[in-house]
């Protein structure tokens, strides 16, 4: 990286990170480390990701004010999400790629700071907000409480949380507990990774615990905890639960792959040119983990909301011109269904086995429930139709939130 330990002395709080990102860049004289060659691909490269991340994470606002049925409080994490990467793309990636195109970065120790403190905000906010909508998806499934499609307020609260959290981690910098300047061959900036005070390598150590691993750490176990229940659940219909249960795999493993291809080469980049000779990183080789995690705010989109099947249908719904085709799991839970199983869980002898009928039942179009008295045996199968309207099965959502 090019950013050498510059002395602070002189410069304090909001002062003293200006200081250290525009020593480098004094006079807007710097020029990347880069070949021509080597400016272009990162170029090529990062105006590729800009406009599909635009472009993406805008459709994504659209279909969410354009049709109402989107508007439910585990969609606005997914609107939280796509807002912090759409950020990136507008206040971010523009000025990398113009730097790129040109060979040195346009706007100063000033807009280094800026740049280097909005992209940083904006990046964990995504990454919490992605630990955020695991643990919602998890405490939906698990708490047998009634899910109320209109109660925003613990959404609205992860919501606040995340951003909070994030300024909490990127705030710092600005006054004194490390700082930011240019990052690899110059053409982009962030947290300054090459300075080997106490001071630095402390928060370095902070920022890669909580801001990385911890979010990873919440959707691994969020998400496992989740395939376990389906596990569970697929002893009460196989045949319907299995193709679910593979699906539900793929998508965590798609997840939890993307999650690490996008931002443990940046951690481990960071943690290798803190703790490591001078020189181990070179600029060539660390500009690739910062394109990589830029490529989240194309990935994100995809992932967590075209593969939602309420999304894909006002997705077509919206190239056709047309009215969105309803599924038969469009609610995100019952009320009538979780009324059903407490009754279970208070009245029938085998407690074990509410969890597996909550579970099931999540999902379930309220007319389709079965209505459970208090005579109710808890070995009943549930995923069959009452009697009186045996020609329409029940369709059992295990894990709604995962494909709408």
């Amino acid at each position: 990286m090019i950013v050498s330990n510059v002395s602070l002395s002189g410069c304090a709080g909001v002062n003293g990170a200006l200081c250290a990102a525009e020593a480098p860049l004094r006079g807007g004289s710097h020029r990347t480390t880069l070949t021509p060659t080597g400016n272009l691909v990162v170029a090529v490269c990062l105006g590729f990701i800009g406009t599909l991340g635009l472009v993406n994470n805008l459709l994504v606002l659209v279909l969410f004010c354009r049709y109402k049925m989107l508007r439910s409080p585990i969609n606005l994490l997914l609107i939280n999400i796509s807002i912090s990467d759409l950020l990136v793309c507008v206040l971010g990636t523009p000025f990398s790629f113009a730097a790129s195109t040109q060979g040195r970065w346009l706007i100063g120790g000033g807009g280094c700071v800026w740049y280097g403190f909005a992209n940083s905000l904006f990046g964990i906010v995504s990454l919490i907000s992605l630990a955020v909508l695991s643990f919602e998806r998890y405490s939906t499934m698990m708490t047998p409480t009634e899910a109320d499609s209109s109660n925003y307020c613990k959404v609205s609260l992860g919501i606040t949380l995340s951003w909070l959290y994030s300024l909490v981690w990127t705030v710092p910098p600005l006054f004194g507990w490390s700082s930011y300047g240019p990052e690899g061959p110059g053409t982009t900036c962030s947290v300054n990774w090459t300075a080997k005070t106490a001071n630095n390598i402390s928060y370095i150590i902070c920022l890669f615990v909580f801001c990385l691993i911890v979010p990873f750490l919440v959707i691994v176990f969020c998400y496992g905890k989740l395939l376990c229940a389906i596990r569970q659940v697929s002893g009460i219909n196989a045949s319907m639960s299995r193709k679910r249960e593979q699906r539900v795999l793929f998508m965590v493993v798609i997840m939890v792959i993307c999650y690490l291809l996008c931002w443990l080469p940046y951690g481990i980049m960071a943690l290798l040119a803190t703790f490591g000779p001078p020189g181990l990183v070179t600029p060539e080789a660390s500009i690739i983990p910062s394109v990589l995690a830029k490529t989240s705010t194309v990935i994100n989109p995809v992932i967590y909301v075209f593969m939602n099947k309420q999304f894909y249908r006002c997705f077509l719904a919206l190239l056709c011109c047309a009215a969105p085709r309803r599924g038969s799991s469009l609610k995100s839970s019952s009320k009538v269904a979780t009324k059903a199983i407490r009754g279970v869980g208070v009245n029938a002898p085998h407690r074990t086995n509410d969890f597996l009928f909550m579970v099931a039942s999540l999902g379930q179009p309220a007319a389709t429930v079965p209505q459970l008295g208090p005579s109710f045996d808890a070995t009943n199968d549930i995923t069959k139709a009452p009697s009186s309207d045996v020609n329409k099965p029940v369709v059992v959502s295990l894990v709604t939130h995962f494909d709408g």
